[in-house]
């Protein structure tokens, strides 16, 4: 016991040989490691990234037909006046502004207002308000709009979503 008791006071009174720390190559294999971990994680980020805005154009998309169909359903009903709507435009809107700002209720003496959206969307891919629309007298591929009314809209956006789908084919 006694020489166990002094064998430990000499390796504890002996200084260390070498400084502490890491050495050089230490952290070299670590950066490198954070760097492989990084460059994996960076593509995956921006699939999310583009998958969240995928996810709110088909919600935009969606929310402005259900508008235009709902516009379109109050003018078969009567319940937008015919003055309210432009002849030849089929009971659709002539444009997605009059779907924010409103029109007057048929036999409604107060001027309250039929609303069917609360904004124009942004369109999440092109970062502006602006999307592409089709008449109802335009062809279903068509790419420019004739202006009698709107009948359906798309994005804009010339890019591919991660489907293989272009998004102006929404």
């Amino acid at each position: 016991m006694r020489v166990l008791s002094t064998r430990l006071r000499q390796l504890v009174r002996r200084p260390a040989t070498g400084a502490g720390g890491y050495s050089f190559v230490e952290l070299l294999v670590v950066v490198s490691i954070l760097f492989v971990l990084a460059s994996a994680a960076m593509p995956m980020a921006q699939v999310a990234s583009q998958r969240q805005r995928e996810i709110e154009l088909h919600r935009d998309l969606r929310e402005m037909r259900t508008a235009i169909d709902k516009f379109k359903d109050a003018v078969d009903q009567g319940l937008i006046p015919s003055t309210e709507v432009t002849p030849g435009s089929e009971g659709y809107p002539e444009t997605l502004q009059k779907l924010v700002d409103g029109v007057s209720a048929a036999g409604d003496a107060s001027g309250r207002k039929l609303k069917f959206l609360r904004r124009v969307p942004i369109d999440p891919m092109t970062g502006k308000p602006e999307w592409g629309m089709r008449a109802y007298q335009d062809k279903p591929d068509s790419t420019s709009w004739g202006g009698q009314n709107v009948f359906d809209v798309y994005s804009k956006s010339e890019g591919q979503a991660l489907d293989g789908t272009k998004y102006r084919d929404w």
